[in-house]
């Protein structure tokens, strides 16, 4: 069993509470609330910008031009492409996408999510730690799609339907170059270093789990005392 498919496969217990949960479970039935679409988007627009970060303090690890290559050209698919996703959802709640994503929210389980990939991007020297990180973004978004198109409590009339469509095809060139890299990268790793980039893996899939989760519940900061009310 290869490396990455090691992970995936301990992954998969968390991916299904993923998928049981409030959030996956309203959109596969049209029914999620306009608050936790405009949370969630709102969430999203913040998060991938940062992701898109990431990907440029990885080209200068990139073990071949060919994955620098990849890299700029997922950039470029970060800027432009993944935006399609969020105009379904945008179109659910009947409400320009532009106009939600102007006002920046930065909820705590987002924030703990993206100081995770940041602190392995910084702290480690060989990019799979950090791909380890970013890897299930793009995995989880797959593996729960496909799981909603086999499912028959799927509200096709609902535009909600064409999110999932979107995810089940569009991570699968992304996940192979990330599986690609995770195994060449760690060939010669430790055990140590394996389990600590398995690591990674898990608890990037655990924060996906609570950025679905803050924007059902609208997660805020609660600081406390009367100045914060």
């Amino acid at each position: 069993m290869s490396f990455s498919t090691e992970l995936k496969e301990a992954a998969q217990p968390i991916i299904e509470q993923i998928y049981k949960d409030g959030f996956i479970q309203d959109l596969l039935k049209g029914q999620l609330s306009k608050q936790a679409v405009r949370q969630y988007l709102r969430a999203d627009a913040s998060y991938l910008k940062e992701f898109t970060n990431l990907y440029a303090l990885l080209i200068p690890k990139a073990p071949t031009m060919t994955d620098v290559k990849f890299l700029v050209e997922q950039i470029e698919f970060m800027l432009d492409g993944e935006v399609e996703a969020h105009e379904i959802l945008a179109d659910y709640i009947n409400e320009p996408y532009e106009e939600i994503v102007r006002e920046k929210v930065w909820p705590p389980s987002g924030d703990h999510y993206i100081k995770h990939m940041y602190y392995h991007a910084y702290a480690h020297e060989n990019a799979a730690y950090t791909i380890a990180a970013m890897a299930p973004c793009p995995y989880v978004y797959e593996v729960i799609a496909k799981m909603a198109l086999e499912d028959q409590n799927l509200n096709r009339d609902v535009i909600t339907a064409r999110w999932f469509d979107f995810y089940s095809t569009e991570m699968r060139p992304l996940i192979e170059v990330f599986d690609r890299m995770l195994d060449e990268l760690t060939e010669n790793c430790t055990d140590q270093e394996k389990h600590e980039i398995k690591e990674s893996f898990l608890q990037s899939t655990i924060h996906e789990r609570n950025f679905f989760n803050m924007a059902y519940i609208n997660e805020q900061w609660d600081f406390g005392g009367k100045e914060h009310e």
